[in-house]
């Protein structure tokens, strides 16, 4: 999921928005000055659900709507949505800023994190990352996910922010306590290595678990890796061949590599020397090659070869190789020529 949908889909969470300070009728650019608050009682938030249906004009419509009846600051976000990505309006970088903002004086964390993505890029305005750093750091405080993991990776850089990988690890732990997997993911390889926390060989591997339980293939690879040895985790190598497959068939190369060895050695799965190589053809035209892998192949039987060859051969076909593959693109073939006649 990217940044965009994530806002969008934290957004469909809030149904019904509270009223806040309100925002003049306008049917363009969003104004500053605010009117009094409405009391009425909220209603199902209609603009979310047409968004979700692809009826843009609609949900631009009963958006506008809710924030002059109340100034509703989920509203404004989205109405910034819509504006930044040209959906039931022309696209409008200024004017999707603007209504960020306004959502941002009412304290919308979904608009502060669209906004710092606006700032850090450049967008409805000249680039500021200060500033886009601030407007992460507050929508971290509210309890944003992605943006608390993006400040992460600020302080794991060190440039915009002074490095402090203590604060990168606290803020992982925020998202991945909300249950993100790359969050989980990245503060498994601190503990794995470390890094702004103790070294807790158990800790990676429940993490690791938990991203790789989510189809994070990166955590399907090292999770797998860890089963297979038993670091953090109890040795189970049937487990670690399940993973590695689930890695595998999403086109990760090195979980394709360790998949071709456990069917070349027999280890937690059935020995299948077809598959073996099959894998490892793939894996070599992804740019993971493996020596033992192809001195397995080299003892091969051709007919087996030929096989595994052939099972690659529709999968590769499909790849940009970066690495080896045993069928080279055929020469382009040349037109036939024709005497021209005068």
């Amino acid at each position: 999921m990217n940044r965009k949908h994530f806002v969008l889909a934290a957004l469909f969470a809030a149904l019904v928005a509270a009223p806040a300070a309100a925002q003049p009728k306008s049917s363009v650019a969003p104004s500053t000055t605010p009117k009094p608050a409405t009391t009425a009682v909220d209603e199902p938030d209609w603009a979310y659900a047409e968004y979700q249906r692809g009826n843009y004009v609609t949900a631009f419509r009963h958006a506008m709507r809710r924030v002059e009846e109340k100034s509703d600051p989920k509203a404004m976000t989205l109405l910034g949505e819509l504006y930044a990505d040209g959906l039931g309006v022309a696209n409008d970088d200024k004017k999707a800023a603007d209504w960020y903002k306004l959502a941002v004086a009412r304290n919308d964390r979904e608009a502060m994190f669209a906004l710092a993505m606006f700032r850090m890029a450049g967008r409805g305005g000249p680039a500021d990352r200060p500033e886009a750093v601030r407007l992460l750091t507050e929508a971290a405080k509210l309890g944003h996910v992605v943006g608390a993991y993006d400040l992460a990776l600020l302080y794991l850089e060190g440039q915009l922010v002074p490095q402090d990988f203590n604060r990168a690890a606290e803020l992982m732990r925020m998202a991945a306590n909300a249950g993100n997997p790359q969050a989980q993911y990245a503060l498994a390889t601190f503990y794995k290595d470390g890094r702004g926390v103790q070294k807790d060989a158990e800790e990676a591997a429940r993490l690791l678990g938990i991203a790789a339980r989510s189809g994070h293939t990166d955590a399907e690879v090292e999770y797998a890796i860890a089963l297979f040895n038993g670091t953090g985790v109890a040795k189970n190598e049937s487990a670690a061949a399940g993973y590695f497959l689930k890695a595998a068939q999403k086109s990760n190369p090195a979980g394709q590599s360790r998949l071709a060895l456990m069917y070349a050695t027999g280890r937690g799965i059935k020995a299948d020397p077809v598959e073996a190589a099959r894998w490892h053809l793939i894996a070599r035209a992804g740019g993971n090659n493996d020596q033992y892998l192809d001195e397995f192949m080299r003892n091969m039987k051709p007919s087996d070869r030929a096989m595994a060859e052939n099972k690659a051969k529709p999968w590769i076909a499909r790849m940009t190789p970066v690495g080896p593959t045993p069928f080279p693109a055929a020469p382009p073939t040349k037109p036939n020529s024709q005497a021209v006649k005068p």
